[in-house]
């Protein structure tokens, strides 16, 4: 029986069975890596690929670059800083054609060529401060001691200034002795800044072709994005970033289009093309940091800490946002080109993996532990594998099956499906035909109706705005010699609430004198500290802020209206009326 065949009958025996084949599994393979250091390729040029993977090791040291056809391994090198990104590109054309890798370590690109190291490409030196060069010539000239360097570097430190390593580590040293041999060991060598690479991807440069040359685009702590030739390493394009790049995805080719898309540990997403000068342009905030980020045809997908997984468009439109059940760990594209078939692969916490088709979460894959590298393409003769590197070290490879199809829709629980599915309401109901024939019958008493109706409403209105100009209770003066506006506002939550009023003269150049402030309330339910408030000369256009405090009597949770009455010397009608409507007031606790 074929692997077709015994396919077909396990999908026949087992309802809703596994869409991935259980290939290779190793616990205790010792892989300590993540999804950036893990890439497959041809590098051999015979039809066979290989699985490279950058093993971080401890942290410190034991830090290897890995190869392996099928479950052996097949190379080692060791690597000397910790790798932030490994890829596999085209440098030349000769013939076979064979993939170079390239290694992100440190300040450094370690390029190897039929598994053998090739170049080593070093990032620019950065400008060192002046100030920091002067004290470290001065210790050189044995004019100052470590102790007057040491203050002079963390005060240098703490104003924000960029030191270089061997001044970093300087100021990590508290023994005297330690510092002394430290100096003496490094004055005599030169000063120099370098930054470290952050991420590491690849870009066309003048071919779509699958094997055509490719560029080198890197990411750097010091908040920029260089784009490399592959063929003499020189820096081509360097673009200045406002925070440091975390993770790239590239599209395009260098000499004719290209875009850039940037996640950055500010929490933004910035879209880089040919010619970029303003590149907080096309931004996108996130609400928190991302953990992921790949891009499908036009859309990008982002993973954050806060359990979710956005879509944008590429110019930074928001399409729909997922709640994951647990925090995401990496992310991949998964690009089944056999079947034209393209989804995000999301890792979480809870040892899940979620395969979404557009929002639409359509496989669940459960490890052992939990994942944090993926990589999902060609390895060995087969075309959909798929690579997971776990937390303990452990190798899992699955392989999908060739009868597997994935439903563009959501497995999970959810509203039916006929819920999104719009009713075909005709325009023209038999409601709407009798209403017509109603109104066509009765139009003339239905516009003397609607007529009558109208003049009452405008007759209404009329008179209470005339009673309450008559009575001054609207918050803005009528009175053209005493143009005021009144503002009242409330604050505290009882028993004692504090009363401001606020006046200012509307007037343009016309003070206004002779004024007080009383209040109006049930004496049963509250007491005012001050009742009556002279009001000095109110200067045009300025605001007066008037206090006073006031206190419930009752703990019922009743609560009434204070009038605010703004009155002239010798008139009985208030110029201006507020009203306020108290809140209810908390009982008072006793301790």
């Amino acid at each position: 029986m074929s692997d077709e065949q015994a396919d077909q009958t396990v999908e026949k025996t087992k309802p809703g069975a596994e869409k991935w084949l259980d290939a290779y599994h190793d616990p205790v393979a010792s892989l300590y890596t993540l999804t950036q250091c893990v890439a497959l390729s041809d590098i051999q040029a015979d039809g066979d690929w290989k699985l490279v993977i950058a093993d971080l090791g401890t942290g410190s040291y034991n830090m290897k670059l890995k190869v392996y056809k099928g479950t052996n391994l097949m190379s080692e090198n060791a690597i000397i800083d910790l790798p932030t990104g490994v890829v596999t590109f085209y440098m030349d054309i000769l013939e076979p054609r064979m993939p170079a890798i390239a290694v992100a370590s440190g300040p450094y690109i370690y390029i190897y060529k039929n598994l053998r190291p090739y170049f080593k490409f070093t990032l620019p030196t950065l400008d060192v401060n002046t100030v920091e060069l002067d004290l470290w010539t001065q210790v050189k000239e044995e004019k100052i001691n470590v102790f007057v360097l040491r203050e002079m570097l963390e005060g240098m430190r703490a104003e924000g200034t960029v030191l270089t390593v061997r001044s970093l580590r300087f100021l990590q040293m508290t023994d005297i002795g330690d510092m002394e041999a430290f100096a003496n060991l490094y004055k005599h060598m030169p000063l120099k800044r370098q930054t470290v690479i952050s991420c590491l991807s690849t870009m066309k440069k003048s071919m779509a072709d699958e094997d055509a040359i490719c560029c080198l685009v890197l990411g750097t702590e010091n908040k920029a994005v260089y784009v490399l030739d592959p063929e003499a390493f020189t820096v081509l394009t360097t673009i200045e970033l406002p925070s440091v790049p975390v993770f790239l995805s590239v599209t395009g080719l260098y000499d004719v289009e290209y875009r850039i898309v940037v996640a950055c540990r500010n929490g933004c997403i910035y879209t880089l093309k040919r010619g970029t000068t303003d590149v907080a342009k096309n931004c996108i905030e996130l609400n928190s940091q991302p953990v992921g980020l790949e891009r499908i045809n036009k859309t990008i997908y982002v993973g954050t800490m806060d359990e979710m997984l956005h879509c944008y468009t590429s110019k930074g439109k928001k399409l729909w946002t997922v709640k994951m059940p647990a925090a995401i760990t990496t992310m991949e594209t998964m690009d089944y080109k056999s079947r034209g078939f393209k989804a995000v692969i999301v890792a979480l916490n809870n040892c899940k993996v979620h395969i979404y088709k557009e929002k639409y979460l359509v496989n669940v894959i459960s490890t052992d532990d939990v994942v944090t590298g993926l990589k999902f393409g060609r390895f060995g003769r087969e075309d959909g594998t798929l690579v997971m590197t776990t937390r303990g070290g452990g190798l899992v490879l699955k392989i999908l099956r060739r009868n597997a199809t994935f439903e563009e829709k959501d497995i999970s629980a959810g509203p039916p499906v006929a819920q999104n599915t719009r009713l075909n309401v005709p325009k023209k109901t038999k409601l709407f035909v009798d209403q017509t024939m109603r109104e066509r019958d009765n139009a003339v008493t239905m516009h003397r109706t609607f007529q009558r109706d109208l003049y009452l409403l405008r007759l209404n209105t009329a008179r209470e705005y005339v009673k309450s100009l008559e009575n001054s209770m609207n918050p803005v003066s009528a009175d053209p010699t005493e143009p005021l506006k009144l503002n009242a506002q409330v604050q505290g939550i009882g028993p004692t609430f504090k009363l401001t009023v606020n006046l200012q003269n509307t007037s343009l150049s016309h003070p206004s004198t002779n004024l007080l402030i009383t209040f109006q309330y049930d004496d049963r339910l509250y007491t005012l500290k001050k009742s009556l408030i002279q009001v000095p000369m109110l200067v045009p256009g300025l605001n007066y802020a008037f206090e006073t405090f006031v206190e419930c009597l009752n703990d019922k949770g009743v609560s009434d209206n204070v009038k605010v009455f703004v009155l002239k010397e010798g008139k009985s009608i208030p110029i201006i009326t507020g009203v306020i409507s108290m809140p209810v007031s908390e009982s008072l606790v006793v301790a």
